[in-house]
């Protein structure tokens, strides 16, 4: 069993995918610093000097100054700046992911055609094996 384990382990898919997953964090990190410390601030100063990730919503009552003072008290909020942030932030990878496939499906080459394994009968236009030397059809000789 260690044996078949070591060899699944081991195989290229797997060690790709492990990979991917690796560079997909890493790259997920700099998407998120890039809506947040890129994007968002022009945005919000456009917006009339908005700081998104401020942005929520007291369930409370007591109006607290900042996302992080309410945290700081343990007061409910809906922090729907930050969730703008993260959907910017999940749109931006998927994008990027959707071009990197596109990339690698137009680096490969089309599969090649599979060889013809019928022809069509010259008399009756019907489909027969390529190594009939009769029509099955129209019993006509080929």
């Amino acid at each position: 069993m260690l044996k078949e384990f070591k060899e699944f382990a081991m195989r290229g898919n797997l060690i790709d995918l492990a990979i991917g997953i690796v560079i997909g964090g890493a790259f997920g990190k700099i998407v998120t610093s890039f809506v947040n410390d890129v994007v968002m601030p022009p945005i919000g100063k456009l917006l009339g000097g908005v700081n998104f990730a401020d942005l929520f919503i007291d369930l409370s009552g007591t109006n607290p100054a900042s996302v992080q003072a309410a945290k700081d008290a343990g007061v409910p909020t809906l922090n729907y700046g930050a969730f703008l942030n993260t959907v910017i932030d999940f749109i931006i990878v998927a994008f990027v992911m959707f071009l990197v496939v596109k990339a690698i499906n137009k680096m490969k080459k089309p599969a090649p055609a599979a060889a013809p394994t019928t022809k069509e009968c010259p008399y009756c236009k019907t489909e027969i094996p390529l190594a009939a030397t009769r029509c099955p059809h129209c019993t006509s000789q080929l």
